[in-house]
Parts: structure tokens; C-alpha cells; sequence
């Protein structure tokens, strides 16, 4: 079936309606994943793809709208968000503002959101095809879409344009060197202002910005006569 491979997860952290949720839909063919909270979902949301999350914005001890504007805003997932029957058209209206796909009251009939999930996922990229746009990295975090490198202590340090490009380029690629005529293609700066030895210096001043302590520190490591590659773990989402 066209869903079989698509995989939805439920936050709710009513776990009877949770529960019974998830089964409908692995009934139906998804591949299902559940979380009680937002700390839950985020861990979910950062170690497999997730095609689309169905989110109660009644959850307790949390802002329901501010966990569903985290996950529109990094593009992690379409959101059909459920909203308590006591709120009307005014939580609706807000929620669809700030970026929902689709959204439901209580109480839920399962029959209703499976075809409103199977309308969103109709014109939805599936989670595999959805480019990656954070990485993290020895402590670090790279944002494509708000173009922002953030250390290890939560302060944002400025990049050039090329320098910002190249470190994408190499974090795109954690398992492999890039020859400097690669990094240059990368770098989207005219070929006539790049060559390989201004590759070296941007390497050189990138290294620089991600040493947070003194010593040896192979964030970015060399293969001679290659070029560059990451030397730690890279986690995208």
C-alpha cells in the first residue's frame, strides 16, 4: 500500500487516547510512533524521519502551539494539530496561522484524521525526500534556514558567506573528503575571487571560529593532497 513505508507520530500525553490512536493507524497500514511531550517528540523527530506529526496542543505542562511552531519552523514535518473542542474556531484559526497543515477538534474521529493525514501526505515530500537543515556537531549547531552557527555555549558566532557555504558543503558530507575544486564549487563565491589557496585560508579561519579550548581540536581534518573532510560525529535533522 502507498502508506506502508510512511511513518506518523502521535504526541499526546493522554496515553489512552495515545494508545489507541497508534493502533488505528498501524492498523492502517503506517508505521507508528508515539510520544507523551514535547522532550518525547523532539527525540523521535531527531533520530529517524518523520512524515507527519499529529500533536494534541491541549498536552499539560506545555505550550502545545510553541511545540508545533518548533516543528514547522525546522521543517521537520507536516502538523495536524488537535485542538480542545472548548476553544472553537479561534485555537483553530491560530493554529493553521502559525503553520499547521490541517487541524481537528475533540473528540477525534479516527476516520476523519485518516483521511485528512492521507490529504496532507498527498502533497507532502516524503520524510526521506525533505532536505536536512540543522546539524550538530562536537557541541556545535549549524541552521541552514536561519543561516546562524551556534557554539557549543549557546553563542552565535558570524561566518562569511563563503566560510558559512563550505562548512555546509563539509557537514553534508560527514563521511567524506572534499577536493578543494569541490569546496570551490561549494563556496558559490565567483571562481575568478577562489582558488586553492584561498580555500586553505577559509579552512584555516573556520578552524579558527570552532576552537573552543586550547589544544588540538580535528573538527575539520586535512588529507593531503585531497583536501578536507569532518572529523566528528554529525547529527542532521
Amino acid at each position: 500500500m502507498m502508506y506502508a513505508q510512511r511513518h506518523v507520530l502521535v504526541v499526546d500525553d493522554n496515553a489512552s487516547a495515545r494508545d489507541a490512536l497508534g493502533g488505528f493507524l498501524s492498523e492502517h497500514a503506517f508505521q507508528v510512533s508515539t510520544a507523551a511531550d514535547g522532550a518525547a517528540m523532539r527525540r523521535i523527530l531527531r533520530a529517524r524521519p518523520i512524515d507527519l506529526v499529529v500533536l494534541n496542543l491541549g498536552i499539560r505542562r506545555e505550550d502545545g502551539l510553541d511545540l508545533m511552531r518548533g516543528v514547522v519552523d525546522r521543517d521537520e514535518a507536516p502538523v495536524i494539530s488537535i485542538t480542545d473542542a472548548g476553544g472553537g474556531e479561534p485555537d483553530k484559526v491560530v493554529a493553521l496561522e502559525l503553520g499547521a497543515d490541517d487541524c481537528m477538534s475533540t473528540p477525534v474521529s479516527p476516520r476523519e484524521l485518516l483521511a485528512r493525514i492521507r490529504t496532507v501526505l498527498r502533497r507532502a515530500r516524503p520524510a526521506k525526500a525533505r532536505e536536512r537543515v540543522r546539524w550538530r556537531f562536537a557541541g556545535w549547531e549549524l541552521d541552514l534556514r536561519r543561516r546562524s552557527l551556534t557554539s557549543p555555549d549557546g553563542a552565535l558566532v558570524k561566518l562569511t558567506t563563503a566560510e558559512f557555504n563550505l562548512l555546509t558543503a563539509l557537514l553534508r558530507s560527514p563521511n567524506q573528503i572534499l577536493t578543494r575544486h569541490q569546496l570551490v564549487t561549494a563556496s558559490r563565491v565567483h571562481p575568478d575571487e577562489v582558488n586553492d589557496r584561498s580555500i586553505d585560508v577559509m579552512i584555516l579561519r573556520l578552524r579558527r571560529k570552532l576552537q573552543t579550548a586550547p589544544g588540538p581540536q580535528r573538527i575539520i581534518r586535512t588529507e593531503r593532497g585531497v583536501g578536507y573532510g569532518i572529523a566528528v560525529p554529525v547529527e542532521a535533522f
